[in-house]
Protein backbone atom coordinates (compact mmCIF):
# COMPACT_ATOMS: atom_id res chain seq x y z
CA UNK A 1 0.00 0.00 0.00
CA UNK A 2 0.88 3.52 -0.61
CA UNK A 3 -0.73 5.91 2.48
CA UNK A 4 1.77 8.40 1.74
CA UNK A 5 2.27 11.91 2.18
CA UNK A 6 0.88 13.02 -1.13
CA UNK A 7 -1.94 9.88 -0.64
CA UNK A 8 -2.90 11.76 2.74
CA UNK A 9 -3.24 15.12 1.45
CA UNK A 10 -5.50 13.77 -1.16
CA UNK A 11 -8.01 12.24 1.82
CA UNK A 12 -7.72 15.46 3.69
CA UNK A 13 -8.80 17.12 0.83
CA UNK A 14 -12.02 15.00 0.97
CA UNK A 15 -12.45 15.47 4.63
CA UNK A 16 -12.40 19.24 3.96
CA UNK A 17 -14.55 19.28 1.16
CA UNK A 18 -17.15 16.84 3.04
CA UNK A 19 -16.50 18.05 6.98
CA UNK A 20 -15.47 21.81 6.52
CA UNK A 21 -17.45 23.65 9.89
CA UNK A 22 -18.89 20.30 11.18
CA UNK A 23 -19.73 19.89 14.35
CA UNK A 24 -18.08 16.95 16.76
CA UNK A 25 -21.19 15.53 17.86
CA UNK A 26 -19.37 12.54 19.28
CA UNK A 27 -16.51 11.00 20.21
CA UNK A 28 -15.50 7.32 20.79
CA UNK A 29 -11.75 5.22 21.55
CA UNK A 30 -12.74 1.75 20.23
CA UNK A 31 -9.03 0.41 20.95
CA UNK A 32 -5.69 2.03 22.19
CA UNK A 33 -4.54 3.56 18.96
CA UNK A 34 -7.86 4.18 17.34
CA UNK A 35 -9.94 7.34 17.58
CA UNK A 36 -13.79 7.94 16.45
CA UNK A 37 -15.04 11.49 15.46
CA UNK A 38 -18.77 11.63 14.74
CA UNK A 39 -19.54 14.88 12.61
CA UNK A 40 -22.45 16.23 11.71
CA UNK A 41 -22.12 18.38 8.96
CA UNK A 42 -24.60 20.69 6.46
CA UNK A 43 -25.02 17.57 4.32
CA UNK A 44 -25.48 14.87 7.15
CA UNK A 45 -23.16 12.95 9.41
CA UNK A 46 -19.76 11.59 8.79
CA UNK A 47 -17.43 9.59 11.04
CA UNK A 48 -13.40 10.50 10.78
CA UNK A 49 -11.59 7.53 11.79
CA UNK A 50 -8.08 8.47 13.14
CA UNK A 51 -6.06 4.86 13.53
CA UNK A 52 -2.95 6.00 15.11
CA UNK A 53 -1.29 2.02 14.60
CA UNK A 54 2.95 2.04 13.81
CA UNK A 55 1.47 -1.25 11.77
CA UNK A 56 -1.09 0.49 9.84
CA UNK A 57 -1.53 4.57 10.27
CA UNK A 58 -4.24 6.17 8.36
CA UNK A 59 -6.87 8.94 8.52
CA UNK A 60 -10.18 8.69 6.41
CA UNK A 61 -13.61 9.32 6.41
CA UNK A 62 -15.69 5.90 7.37
CA UNK A 63 -18.80 3.70 7.05
CA UNK A 64 -18.24 1.02 9.53
CA UNK A 65 -19.32 1.05 13.33
CA UNK A 66 -16.26 -0.78 15.28
CA UNK A 67 -17.55 -1.69 18.54
CA UNK A 68 -16.83 0.52 21.83
CA UNK A 69 -15.43 -0.35 25.14
CA UNK A 70 -17.98 -0.15 28.34
CA UNK A 71 -15.96 2.38 29.69
CA UNK A 72 -13.99 4.78 27.33
CA UNK A 73 -10.12 5.42 28.15
CA UNK A 74 -9.08 8.72 29.53
CA UNK A 75 -7.87 10.25 26.58
CA UNK A 76 -11.49 9.52 24.98
CA UNK A 77 -13.12 11.66 28.13
CA UNK A 78 -10.11 14.41 27.75
CA UNK A 79 -11.23 14.71 24.15
CA UNK A 80 -14.74 14.56 25.20
CA UNK A 81 -14.12 17.77 27.61
CA UNK A 82 -12.48 19.94 24.59
CA UNK A 83 -13.86 19.11 21.28
CA UNK A 84 -17.92 18.16 21.90
CA UNK A 85 -19.92 20.74 20.12
CA UNK A 86 -16.82 22.43 18.50
CA UNK A 87 -16.33 23.45 14.83
CA UNK A 88 -14.33 22.03 12.64
CA UNK A 89 -12.41 25.23 11.27
CA UNK A 90 -9.49 24.51 9.23
CA UNK A 91 -7.25 21.34 7.90
CA UNK A 92 -3.42 21.93 7.35
CA UNK A 93 -0.88 19.08 6.20
CA UNK A 94 3.19 19.75 7.09
CA UNK A 95 4.78 20.04 3.60
CA UNK A 96 5.80 16.44 2.52
CA UNK A 97 4.52 14.53 6.48
CA UNK A 98 2.14 11.96 6.77
CA UNK A 99 0.82 14.45 9.72
CA UNK A 100 -2.31 16.92 10.12
CA UNK A 101 -3.53 19.44 12.39
CA UNK A 102 -7.69 19.83 12.87
CA UNK A 103 -8.22 23.02 14.22
CA UNK A 104 -11.55 23.48 16.24
CA UNK A 105 -13.58 26.12 17.68
CA UNK A 106 -15.40 25.91 20.51
CA UNK A 107 -15.71 27.70 23.72
CA UNK A 108 -13.65 27.13 27.23
CA UNK A 109 -15.22 26.78 30.84
CA UNK A 110 -16.17 30.65 30.78
CA UNK A 111 -17.99 30.66 27.73
CA UNK A 112 -15.35 32.67 25.72
CA UNK A 113 -14.30 31.28 22.23
CA UNK A 114 -11.62 29.21 21.80
CA UNK A 115 -9.63 26.97 19.06
CA UNK A 116 -8.40 23.32 20.26
CA UNK A 117 -5.59 21.63 17.65
CA UNK A 118 -5.91 18.00 16.76
CA UNK A 119 -2.32 17.35 15.87
CA UNK A 120 -2.56 13.34 13.83
CA UNK A 121 0.98 12.06 13.22
CA UNK A 122 1.05 8.74 11.64
CA UNK A 123 4.76 8.51 10.69
CA UNK A 124 5.73 4.39 11.25
CA UNK A 125 7.01 3.77 14.91
CA UNK A 126 6.22 7.65 15.85
CA UNK A 127 2.95 7.49 15.32
CA UNK A 128 0.56 9.76 18.14
CA UNK A 129 -2.36 11.96 18.90
CA UNK A 130 -1.82 14.97 20.40
CA UNK A 131 -4.67 17.57 21.62
CA UNK A 132 -3.22 21.04 21.73
CA UNK A 133 -4.21 24.22 23.95
CA UNK A 134 -4.51 27.74 21.95
CA UNK A 135 -1.08 28.02 23.30
CA UNK A 136 0.76 25.07 21.68
CA UNK A 137 0.93 23.12 24.68
CA UNK A 138 -0.06 19.35 24.96
CA UNK A 139 -3.41 19.18 26.76
CA UNK A 140 -2.44 15.31 26.76
CA UNK A 141 -1.62 12.89 24.39
CA UNK A 142 -2.10 9.13 22.85
CA UNK A 143 1.03 7.61 23.33
CA UNK A 144 2.83 9.36 26.17
CA UNK A 145 6.50 9.44 25.44
CA UNK A 146 9.08 10.51 28.31
CA UNK A 147 12.31 12.72 28.36
CA UNK A 148 14.36 8.99 28.65
CA UNK A 149 12.66 8.21 25.74
CA UNK A 150 13.02 11.24 23.45
CA UNK A 151 14.90 14.46 24.08
CA UNK A 152 14.22 15.45 21.22
CA UNK A 153 10.36 15.42 20.84
CA UNK A 154 8.86 14.34 24.52
CA UNK A 155 5.25 13.83 24.59
CA UNK A 156 3.80 15.28 28.10
CA UNK A 157 0.94 16.83 29.25
CA UNK A 158 2.11 21.19 30.05
CA UNK A 159 5.25 20.90 27.26
CA UNK A 160 5.10 23.16 24.28
CA UNK A 161 4.61 20.44 21.18
CA UNK A 162 7.58 19.87 19.03
CA UNK A 163 6.39 19.52 15.14
CA UNK A 164 8.71 16.73 13.06
CA UNK A 165 11.75 18.26 11.31
CA UNK A 166 11.45 19.52 7.93
CA UNK A 167 11.66 16.99 5.14
CA UNK A 168 15.09 17.85 3.55
CA UNK A 169 13.90 16.97 0.20
CA UNK A 170 12.16 18.53 -2.94
CA UNK A 171 8.77 19.02 -2.90
CA UNK A 172 7.15 17.04 -6.40
CA UNK A 173 3.79 19.18 -5.22
CA UNK A 174 5.71 22.42 -5.78
CA UNK A 175 6.75 21.96 -9.47
CA UNK A 176 9.95 23.50 -8.98
CA UNK A 177 11.57 20.48 -8.98
CA UNK A 178 14.89 19.97 -11.52
CA UNK A 179 14.35 16.35 -13.38
CA UNK A 180 16.67 16.91 -15.56
CA UNK A 181 19.30 18.03 -12.64
CA UNK A 182 17.89 15.18 -10.46
CA UNK A 183 19.04 12.79 -13.32
CA UNK A 184 22.26 14.06 -13.81
CA UNK A 185 23.31 14.09 -10.56
CA UNK A 186 25.19 11.74 -8.51
CA UNK A 187 23.24 8.89 -6.84
CA UNK A 188 21.43 5.91 -6.97
CA UNK A 189 22.05 4.17 -10.29
CA UNK A 190 17.98 2.27 -9.93
CA UNK A 191 15.81 5.12 -10.74
CA UNK A 192 13.19 4.74 -8.37
CA UNK A 193 15.45 4.94 -5.59
CA UNK A 194 16.79 7.63 -7.07
CA UNK A 195 13.39 9.32 -7.05
CA UNK A 196 12.55 7.82 -3.62
CA UNK A 197 16.19 9.49 -2.10
CA UNK A 198 15.75 13.31 -3.78
CA UNK A 199 11.60 13.63 -3.45
CA UNK A 200 10.14 13.90 -0.27
CA UNK A 201 6.20 12.39 0.70
CA UNK A 202 6.54 9.52 -2.09
CA UNK A 203 6.15 5.97 -1.04
CA UNK A 204 8.35 3.38 -2.89
CA UNK A 205 5.06 2.16 -4.63
CA UNK A 206 4.69 5.45 -6.39
CA UNK A 207 8.21 5.58 -7.10
CA UNK A 208 8.28 2.20 -8.78
CA UNK A 209 4.99 3.93 -10.89
CA UNK A 210 6.89 6.92 -12.05
CA UNK A 211 9.92 4.65 -13.27
CA UNK A 212 7.21 2.52 -15.43
CA UNK A 213 6.07 5.58 -16.91
CA UNK A 214 9.20 7.96 -17.64
CA UNK A 215 11.18 4.53 -18.76
CA UNK A 216 9.25 1.32 -19.37
CA UNK A 217 10.41 -0.83 -16.00
CA UNK A 218 9.88 -0.27 -12.77
CA UNK A 219 13.77 -1.37 -12.28
CA UNK A 220 15.23 0.80 -15.16
CA UNK A 221 18.89 2.29 -14.00
CA UNK A 222 19.17 5.92 -14.69
CA UNK A 223 22.71 5.29 -16.27
CA UNK A 224 20.68 4.15 -19.69
CA UNK A 225 18.03 6.64 -19.76
CA UNK A 226 17.98 9.33 -22.09
CA UNK A 227 18.11 12.05 -19.81
CA UNK A 228 15.58 14.60 -21.63
CA UNK A 229 12.92 12.16 -22.52
CA UNK A 230 12.63 10.82 -19.03
CA UNK A 231 13.53 13.99 -17.21
CA UNK A 232 10.12 15.44 -19.29
CA UNK A 233 8.31 12.19 -18.46
CA UNK A 234 8.80 12.59 -14.80
CA UNK A 235 7.41 16.16 -14.78
CA UNK A 236 4.58 15.28 -16.59
CA UNK A 237 3.32 12.39 -14.39
CA UNK A 238 4.00 14.13 -10.81
CA UNK A 239 2.41 17.31 -12.35
CA UNK A 240 -0.29 15.46 -13.33
CA UNK A 241 -1.19 12.98 -10.58
CA UNK A 242 0.20 14.97 -8.01
CA UNK A 243 -2.74 18.11 -8.84
CA UNK A 244 -5.08 15.58 -9.65
CA UNK A 245 -4.88 12.45 -7.15
CA UNK A 246 -7.40 9.50 -7.62
CA UNK A 247 -8.01 6.37 -5.29
CA UNK A 248 -6.64 3.69 -7.29
CA UNK A 249 -6.04 0.09 -6.33
CA UNK A 250 -4.72 -3.29 -7.20
CA UNK A 251 -7.46 -5.92 -6.95
CA UNK A 252 -7.17 -9.56 -6.17
CA UNK A 253 -9.19 -12.03 -7.98
CA UNK A 254 -11.82 -11.75 -4.87
CA UNK A 255 -11.94 -8.43 -5.50
CA UNK A 256 -10.29 -7.49 -2.80
CA UNK A 257 -7.84 -4.31 -2.65
CA UNK A 258 -4.08 -5.38 -2.57
CA UNK A 259 -2.35 -2.18 -3.10
CA UNK A 260 -3.35 1.68 -3.48
CA UNK A 261 -2.21 4.88 -4.72
CA UNK A 262 -3.43 8.01 -5.44
CA UNK A 263 -1.98 7.56 -9.11
CA UNK A 264 -2.65 4.13 -11.30
CA UNK A 265 -0.80 1.01 -10.50
CA UNK A 266 0.13 -0.17 -13.42
CA UNK A 267 3.18 -2.82 -12.53
CA UNK A 268 0.26 -5.18 -11.45
CA UNK A 269 -1.92 -7.20 -13.58
CA UNK A 270 -5.08 -5.10 -13.18
CA UNK A 271 -6.07 -1.63 -11.36
CA UNK A 272 -9.21 -0.12 -11.14
CA UNK A 273 -10.66 3.24 -9.35
CA UNK A 274 -13.06 3.59 -6.41
CA UNK A 275 -15.79 6.45 -6.19
CA UNK A 276 -13.43 7.90 -3.40
CA UNK A 277 -10.73 8.02 -0.75
CA UNK A 278 -12.81 7.18 2.01
CA UNK A 279 -14.86 4.05 0.29
CA UNK A 280 -11.21 2.70 -0.84
CA UNK A 281 -9.77 2.60 2.67
CA UNK A 282 -12.86 1.17 4.11
CA UNK A 283 -12.49 -1.38 1.65
CA UNK A 284 -9.23 -2.34 2.37
CA UNK A 285 -8.72 -1.84 5.99
CA UNK A 286 -12.78 -3.28 6.71
CA UNK A 287 -12.06 -6.12 4.66
CA UNK A 288 -8.85 -7.11 6.43
CA UNK A 289 -8.90 -6.20 10.05
CA UNK A 290 -12.51 -8.60 9.63
CA UNK A 291 -10.29 -11.15 8.43
CA UNK A 292 -7.80 -10.80 11.18
CA UNK A 293 -10.44 -10.65 14.08
CA UNK A 294 -12.11 -13.82 12.18
CA UNK A 295 -9.28 -15.43 12.32
CA UNK A 296 -8.03 -14.95 15.63
CA UNK A 297 -11.31 -16.25 16.76
CA UNK A 298 -11.48 -19.15 14.71
CA UNK A 299 -8.00 -20.13 15.67
CA UNK A 300 -8.81 -23.32 18.06
CA UNK A 301 -11.27 -24.69 15.99
CA UNK A 302 -8.58 -24.19 13.36
CA UNK A 303 -6.11 -25.62 15.08
CA UNK A 304 -7.98 -28.78 16.16
CA UNK A 305 -8.80 -29.31 12.74
CA UNK A 306 -5.20 -29.15 11.24
CA UNK A 307 -4.37 -31.94 14.21
CA UNK A 308 -7.12 -34.12 13.07
CA UNK A 309 -5.79 -33.51 9.63
CA UNK A 310 -1.82 -33.96 10.66
CA UNK A 311 -2.90 -37.26 12.52
CA UNK A 312 -5.22 -38.88 10.20
CA UNK A 313 -2.47 -38.23 7.06
CA UNK A 314 -0.06 -39.77 9.65
CA UNK A 315 -2.42 -43.03 10.12
CA UNK A 316 -3.15 -43.15 6.22
CA UNK A 317 0.79 -43.01 5.11
CA UNK A 318 1.09 -46.41 7.76
CA UNK A 319 -1.97 -47.93 6.12
CA UNK A 320 -0.60 -47.45 2.40
CA UNK A 321 3.04 -48.72 3.30
CA UNK A 322 0.81 -52.06 5.27
CA UNK A 323 -1.49 -52.13 2.10
CA UNK A 324 2.10 -52.50 0.12
CA UNK A 325 3.24 -55.26 1.81
CA UNK A 326 -0.02 -57.38 0.89
CA UNK A 327 0.86 -57.11 -2.75
CA UNK A 328 3.75 -60.16 -2.54
CA UNK A 329 1.33 -62.27 -0.74
CA UNK A 330 1.07 -64.57 -3.63
CA UNK A 331 4.40 -66.14 -2.67
CA UNK A 332 3.76 -66.99 0.55
CA UNK A 333 0.84 -69.51 -1.42
CA UNK A 334 4.04 -70.83 -3.64
CA UNK A 335 6.11 -71.17 -0.59
CA UNK A 336 3.09 -73.28 0.64
CA UNK A 337 2.46 -75.24 -2.47
CA UNK A 338 6.52 -76.02 -2.19
CA UNK A 339 6.40 -77.45 1.41
CA UNK A 340 3.49 -79.97 0.59
CA UNK A 341 5.21 -81.01 -2.38
CA UNK A 342 8.59 -81.85 -0.58
CA UNK A 343 7.31 -82.70 2.98
CA UNK A 344 9.25 -85.99 2.52
CA UNK A 345 12.15 -83.62 3.07
CA UNK A 346 11.20 -82.44 6.27
CA UNK A 347 12.72 -83.17 9.82
CA UNK A 348 11.32 -81.67 13.17
CA UNK A 349 13.60 -79.53 14.45
CA UNK A 350 15.31 -77.86 11.39
CA UNK A 351 15.00 -74.38 10.61
CA UNK A 352 14.84 -74.41 7.13
CA UNK A 353 14.75 -76.80 3.89
CA UNK A 354 16.28 -76.63 0.71
CA UNK A 355 13.90 -77.05 -2.69
CA UNK A 356 13.55 -77.21 -6.06
CA UNK A 357 11.17 -74.03 -6.96
CA UNK A 358 9.12 -75.19 -9.93
CA UNK A 359 7.38 -71.86 -9.91
CA UNK A 360 10.60 -71.27 -11.67
CA UNK A 361 10.93 -72.00 -15.05
CA UNK A 362 14.94 -73.10 -14.54
CA UNK A 363 14.01 -74.68 -11.17
CA UNK A 364 15.71 -72.53 -9.11
CA UNK A 365 16.44 -74.40 -5.89
CA UNK A 366 15.15 -72.17 -2.78
CA UNK A 367 15.66 -72.10 0.67
CA UNK A 368 12.44 -71.82 2.90
CA UNK A 369 12.41 -70.83 6.26
CA UNK A 370 10.22 -73.20 8.81
CA UNK A 371 9.51 -73.46 12.37
CA UNK A 372 11.58 -76.28 14.67
CA UNK A 373 8.45 -76.47 16.65
CA UNK A 374 5.68 -77.59 14.26
CA UNK A 375 5.61 -80.38 12.26
CA UNK A 376 5.76 -80.34 8.32
CA UNK A 377 2.38 -80.48 7.54
CA UNK A 378 1.86 -77.51 10.05
CA UNK A 379 4.46 -75.16 8.68
CA UNK A 380 2.93 -75.49 5.27
CA UNK A 381 -0.67 -74.82 6.40
CA UNK A 382 0.85 -72.04 8.30
CA UNK A 383 2.57 -70.19 4.88
CA UNK A 384 -1.56 -70.82 3.53
CA UNK A 385 -2.74 -68.99 7.01
CA UNK A 386 -0.47 -66.30 6.03
CA UNK A 387 -1.31 -65.68 2.59
CA UNK A 388 -4.91 -65.87 3.36
CA UNK A 389 -4.64 -62.86 6.41
CA UNK A 390 -2.54 -61.13 3.71
CA UNK A 391 -5.60 -60.82 1.69
CA UNK A 392 -8.27 -59.80 3.72
CA UNK A 393 -5.83 -57.65 4.92
CA UNK A 394 -5.48 -55.93 1.42
CA UNK A 395 -9.42 -55.93 1.12
CA UNK A 396 -9.63 -54.14 4.93
CA UNK A 397 -6.84 -51.78 4.35
CA UNK A 398 -8.50 -50.68 1.10
CA UNK A 399 -11.94 -50.38 2.95
CA UNK A 400 -9.87 -48.00 5.99
CA UNK A 401 -7.93 -46.28 3.35
CA UNK A 402 -10.95 -44.71 1.49
CA UNK A 403 -12.75 -44.15 4.78
CA UNK A 404 -10.11 -42.11 6.05
CA UNK A 405 -9.46 -40.60 2.95
CA UNK A 406 -12.93 -39.74 2.57
CA UNK A 407 -12.57 -38.30 6.05
CA UNK A 408 -9.67 -36.22 5.55
CA UNK A 409 -11.61 -34.91 2.77
CA UNK A 410 -14.21 -33.86 4.52
CA UNK A 411 -11.66 -31.93 8.04
CA UNK A 412 -10.09 -29.91 4.97
CA UNK A 413 -13.28 -28.89 3.83
CA UNK A 414 -13.66 -27.60 7.24
CA UNK A 415 -10.62 -26.29 7.22
CA UNK A 416 -11.64 -23.97 4.27
CA UNK A 417 -15.28 -23.36 5.79
CA UNK A 418 -13.05 -21.42 8.86
CA UNK A 419 -10.99 -19.56 6.24
CA UNK A 420 -14.16 -18.29 4.66
CA UNK A 421 -16.00 -17.56 8.13
CA UNK A 422 -17.07 -14.11 8.46
CA UNK A 423 -19.57 -14.00 11.74
CA UNK A 424 -19.36 -15.57 15.04
CA UNK A 425 -22.42 -17.14 14.10
CA UNK A 426 -20.85 -19.31 10.86
CA UNK A 427 -17.90 -20.12 13.23
CA UNK A 428 -20.64 -21.33 16.15
CA UNK A 429 -22.56 -23.27 13.32
CA UNK A 430 -18.82 -24.93 12.28
CA UNK A 431 -18.01 -25.96 15.73
CA UNK A 432 -21.36 -27.91 16.12
CA UNK A 433 -21.24 -29.72 13.01
CA UNK A 434 -17.97 -30.68 14.43
CA UNK A 435 -19.74 -31.48 18.04
CA UNK A 436 -22.34 -34.20 16.60
CA UNK A 437 -19.47 -35.51 13.96
CA UNK A 438 -17.94 -36.69 17.09
CA UNK A 439 -14.71 -34.46 16.44
CA UNK A 440 -15.22 -32.00 20.04
CA UNK A 441 -16.91 -32.90 22.92
CA UNK A 442 -20.27 -31.14 23.94
CA UNK A 443 -19.27 -28.24 26.03
CA UNK A 444 -20.88 -29.36 29.02
CA UNK A 445 -21.94 -27.12 32.28
CA UNK A 446 -21.36 -23.88 29.97
CA UNK A 447 -24.51 -22.79 28.47
CA UNK A 448 -23.95 -21.02 24.99
CA UNK A 449 -26.74 -18.54 24.38
CA UNK A 450 -29.07 -20.15 21.67
CA UNK A 451 -28.76 -19.06 18.31
CA UNK A 452 -30.98 -19.34 15.69
CA UNK A 453 -30.24 -21.01 12.57
CA UNK A 454 -28.26 -19.37 9.75
CA UNK A 455 -29.95 -19.20 6.87
CA UNK A 456 -27.78 -19.42 3.46
CA UNK A 457 -26.25 -16.64 1.68
CA UNK A 458 -28.73 -15.07 -0.78
CA UNK A 459 -27.81 -13.36 -4.48
CA UNK A 460 -29.96 -11.92 -7.12
CA UNK A 461 -28.15 -11.60 -10.55
CA UNK A 462 -28.77 -8.92 -12.96
CA UNK A 463 -31.66 -11.24 -14.64
CA UNK A 464 -33.49 -11.35 -11.29
CA UNK A 465 -32.92 -15.10 -10.71
CA UNK A 466 -32.05 -15.87 -6.76
CA UNK A 467 -28.83 -17.44 -6.40
CA UNK A 468 -28.39 -19.44 -2.82
CA UNK A 469 -24.97 -19.96 -1.50
CA UNK A 470 -24.13 -22.44 1.75
CA UNK A 471 -21.77 -21.18 4.30
CA UNK A 472 -20.99 -24.53 5.40
CA UNK A 473 -21.27 -28.49 4.94
CA UNK A 474 -24.70 -28.88 6.96
CA UNK A 475 -26.23 -25.47 5.05
CA UNK A 476 -24.37 -26.89 1.75
CA UNK A 477 -26.72 -30.34 2.37
CA UNK A 478 -29.73 -28.77 3.50
CA UNK A 479 -29.95 -26.31 0.12
CA UNK A 480 -29.00 -29.21 -2.55
CA UNK A 481 -31.37 -31.67 -1.02
CA UNK A 482 -33.94 -30.20 1.02
CA UNK A 483 -34.52 -26.28 0.06
CA UNK A 484 -33.14 -26.71 -3.65
CA UNK A 485 -36.01 -27.42 -6.09
CA UNK A 486 -34.87 -31.11 -8.72
CA UNK A 487 -34.77 -28.27 -12.00
CA UNK A 488 -32.74 -25.70 -10.58
CA UNK A 489 -28.91 -25.29 -11.29
CA UNK A 490 -26.63 -26.77 -9.09
CA UNK A 491 -22.93 -25.38 -8.64
CA UNK A 492 -19.31 -26.25 -7.44
CA UNK A 493 -16.20 -25.15 -7.96
CA UNK A 494 -14.53 -28.91 -9.83
CA UNK A 495 -12.61 -30.63 -7.47
CA UNK A 496 -12.19 -27.99 -5.19
CA UNK A 497 -13.42 -28.09 -1.40
CA UNK A 498 -16.28 -25.21 -1.76
CA UNK A 499 -19.99 -24.40 -1.77
CA UNK A 500 -22.94 -25.03 -3.61
CA UNK A 501 -24.49 -22.79 -5.12
CA UNK A 502 -28.15 -23.42 -6.14
CA UNK A 503 -29.53 -20.98 -9.25
CA UNK A 504 -33.31 -20.88 -8.18
CA UNK A 505 -34.90 -21.46 -11.63
CA UNK A 506 -38.23 -21.38 -10.79
CA UNK A 507 -39.28 -23.58 -14.04
CA UNK A 508 -37.29 -21.64 -16.46
CA UNK A 509 -34.21 -21.68 -18.00
CA UNK A 510 -31.90 -19.00 -17.02
CA UNK A 511 -29.92 -17.01 -18.94
CA UNK A 512 -26.33 -17.45 -19.79
CA UNK A 513 -25.23 -14.42 -17.69
CA UNK A 514 -26.85 -15.81 -15.00
CA UNK A 515 -25.07 -19.36 -14.98
CA UNK A 516 -22.00 -17.11 -15.25
CA UNK A 517 -22.48 -14.92 -12.17
CA UNK A 518 -23.50 -18.55 -10.11
CA UNK A 519 -19.87 -19.72 -11.16
CA UNK A 520 -18.18 -16.44 -10.12
CA UNK A 521 -20.02 -17.01 -6.59
CA UNK A 522 -19.21 -21.14 -6.50
CA UNK A 523 -15.90 -19.79 -7.15
CA UNK A 524 -15.41 -17.58 -4.98
CA UNK A 525 -16.69 -19.42 -1.86
CA UNK A 526 -14.19 -22.39 -2.76
CA UNK A 527 -10.70 -22.83 -1.89
CA UNK A 528 -9.43 -21.82 -5.26
CA UNK A 529 -10.60 -18.07 -4.19
CA UNK A 530 -7.32 -16.90 -5.25
CA UNK A 531 -6.73 -17.96 -8.60
CA UNK A 532 -8.25 -16.97 -12.51
CA UNK A 533 -9.68 -19.05 -14.50
CA UNK A 534 -11.46 -21.37 -11.97
CA UNK A 535 -13.07 -24.55 -13.45
CA UNK A 536 -16.74 -24.99 -11.99
CA UNK A 537 -19.16 -27.85 -12.24
CA UNK A 538 -22.71 -26.62 -12.94
CA UNK A 539 -25.69 -29.66 -13.17
CA UNK A 540 -29.33 -29.96 -12.63
CA UNK A 541 -30.24 -30.79 -8.85
CA UNK A 542 -31.63 -33.51 -9.62
CA UNK A 543 -28.26 -34.93 -10.89
CA UNK A 544 -26.62 -34.83 -7.63
CA UNK A 545 -26.37 -37.54 -5.15
CA UNK A 546 -25.96 -37.97 -1.69
CA UNK A 547 -23.16 -40.13 -0.52
CA UNK A 548 -24.17 -43.22 1.49
CA UNK A 549 -22.95 -42.83 4.65
CA UNK A 550 -20.80 -39.77 3.59
CA UNK A 551 -20.10 -37.23 5.72
CA UNK A 552 -22.49 -33.76 5.53
CA UNK A 553 -21.89 -31.97 2.16
CA UNK A 554 -20.33 -34.67 0.53
CA UNK A 555 -22.17 -35.45 -2.82
CA UNK A 556 -21.14 -37.13 -6.35
CA UNK A 557 -22.50 -36.33 -9.72
CA UNK A 558 -21.85 -37.84 -13.15
CA UNK A 559 -23.94 -35.44 -16.16
CA UNK A 560 -22.72 -31.56 -15.64
CA UNK A 561 -21.13 -29.31 -17.81
CA UNK A 562 -18.14 -26.74 -17.00
CA UNK A 563 -17.80 -23.01 -16.98
CA UNK A 564 -14.63 -21.44 -16.08
CA UNK A 565 -14.96 -18.27 -13.91
CA UNK A 566 -13.25 -15.94 -12.30
CA UNK A 567 -14.00 -15.70 -8.58
CA UNK A 568 -16.19 -12.82 -7.58
CA UNK A 569 -14.59 -10.32 -9.46
CA UNK A 570 -15.71 -6.70 -9.58
CA UNK A 571 -18.65 -7.33 -12.40
CA UNK A 572 -20.31 -9.62 -9.60
CA UNK A 573 -19.92 -7.32 -6.92
CA UNK A 574 -21.85 -4.53 -8.85
CA UNK A 575 -24.12 -6.92 -10.31
CA UNK A 576 -25.06 -9.28 -7.30
CA UNK A 577 -26.86 -7.51 -3.88
CA UNK A 578 -27.37 -9.54 -1.14
CA UNK A 579 -31.08 -9.61 0.11
CA UNK A 580 -30.92 -7.48 3.67
CA UNK A 581 -33.05 -10.29 5.48
CA UNK A 582 -29.77 -12.72 5.28
CA UNK A 583 -27.34 -10.91 7.07
CA UNK A 584 -25.00 -11.47 4.03
CA UNK A 585 -22.09 -9.09 4.38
Amino acid sequence: MAFDAIFLGAVLGEVERRCMGARVEKIHQPSRDTILLHLRCREGREKLLIAANPTSPRLHLTSASPENPAEPPMFCMLMRKHLLGARLARIAQPPMERAAAFTFEGTDEMGFPVEKTLMVELMGRTCNVYLLSPEGRILDCLRRIGLDESARRPALPGLLYQPPGPVEKQDPKSGHVDYRALLTAPGADVLADRLMDALGGLSPLVCREASLFAAGDTDARVSGLEISGAAEKLELFFREHTAHPAPYYYALGDGSPKQFAFCPIRQYSSCQQAESFAALLDMYYTLRDRRDVMRQKGQHLRKTVQNLCTRLTRKLAIQEKELEATYDRERLRQLGDILTANLHRIVKGQTSVTCEDFYDENMTPVEIPISPVLSPQQNAAKYYKDYARMKNAEKELKKQIALGTSELDYLKSVLEELNRAQSEAELEEIRRELQEEGYLRPESGKKRMKQGKLPPMRFESTDGYPIYVGRNNRQNEELTFRLARKDDLWCHASKVHGSHVIISCGGTTPPDNTITQAAQLAAYYSESVGGQNIAVDVTPVKQVKKIPNGKPGMVIYHTYKTVIANPYAHIVVDALNAAPEDGNE
